[in-house]
C-alpha cells in the first residue's frame, strides 16, 4: 500500500475512533496481563465475565497466588483451557512477587519469560498499559493486514515487522487497536462486510462482500490464511 493511502487509511481510522482500546476490562497493569493471558481461545466478553468476578475477590499477584490453582480455576472455569490457564496464572503471580516486587515489568524480555506469556501477550501489555508502539498480531489483524496488503506475510511475526514499517509513526499507539476492531466487527474471516467498509476504496480484496438482500459477488474470493497460533 502506498504511503499516501496508508495516511488516509489510518486517518479515517481516527477520524472514527479517537481513542480507541481493548475491550478487555481492566484497571490495572497486572488486570490486562490477567486478562489478556485468560483470552487465549476465548472470546473478550467471556474472559470479562470471570475476571468481573475474580478481581472482586483477588486483584494482585499475590492475592491470586494466595487462591491457589484449585480455587482460582473455581473463578475463570467458564473459560477454555482453564485448567493450564490456572498453572499459568498461578506460577506468573509467584515470578511477579519473588522478581519483579509485585508489578508488571515493562521490558519485553522479562514480560516473555512469566509463563503463558509469549510475544503477542507480551505487545498488548507493553501497548496498551505502557504506550509501547508495538503490534500484537492477531488472527483479526493478520487477516486485516493482509488483505490490505498494509503488510503481508505468510506469519504474525513477517505480519508484525511489516505493520510496523507500514505503519505512520502518528498512528502506531493506536494502530493494533483500530486494525483488530476492524477485523472483528467489519473484516470478517468468512463474510467480510464490504458494503459498510469506511475504507473500502482503498483496499484490494476482491471480490467486494455485497450487501445483504443485494447480488452476491462472485466466487472465487481468497482468504488470507490463519497461521495465528493462540499462546499457552
Amino acid at each position: 500500500m502506498k504511503l499516501a493511502d496508508r495516511l488516509e487509511l489510518f486517518t479515517r481510522f481516527q477520524a472514527a475512533n479517537p481513542t480507541p482500546t481493548t475491550e478487555l476490562e481492566f484497571s490495572t497493569p497486572f488486570e490486562l496481563l490477567v486478562a489478556v493471558l485468560l483470552s487465549a481461545q476465548a472470546t473478550d466478553r467471556s474472559v470479562n465475565i470471570a475476571t468481573r468476578k475474580l478481581f472482586a475477590v483477588a486483584r494482585t499477584p499475590a492475592a491470586i497466588a494466595a487462591l491457589g490453582v484449585e480455587g482460582l480455576e473455581a473463578h475463570i472455569r467458564t473459560i477454555g483451557l482453564y485448567h493450564s490457564k490456572a498453572r499459568h496464572l498461578i506460577e506468573t503471580c509467584t515470578m511477579l512477587q519473588a522478581l519483579h516486587q509485585g508489578e508488571v515489568p515493562r521490558e519485553r524480555q522479562a514480560l516473555e519469560a512469566l509463563p503463558g506469556v509469549g510475544r503477542k501477550t507480551a505487545n498488548v501489555v507493553l501497548n496498551t498499559a505502557f504506550g509501547e508502539p508495538t503490534m500484537a498480531v492477531d488472527t483479526h489483524i493478520f487477516r486485516v493486514a493482509n488483505r490490505l496488503k498494509l503488510a503481508t506475510g505468510k506469519t504474525p511475526l513477517a505480519v508484525e515487522h511489516g505493520l510496523l514499517k507500514a505503519i505512520p509513526a502518528p498512528f502506531l499507539i493506536d494502530a493494533h487497536h483500530w486494525l483488530i476492531l476492524h477485523g472483528r466487527y467489519v473484516c470478517k474471516a468468512r463474510k467480510p462486510e464490504c458494503w459498510r467498509c469506511p475504507v473500502a476504496d482503498l483496499c484490494p480484496y476482491k471480490p467486494k462482500t455485497a450487501a445483504p438482500g443485494t447480488a452476491k459477488a462472485a466466487p472465487g474470493a481468497t482468504r488470507a490464511k490463519r497461521h495465528v497460533q493462540s499462546e499457552p
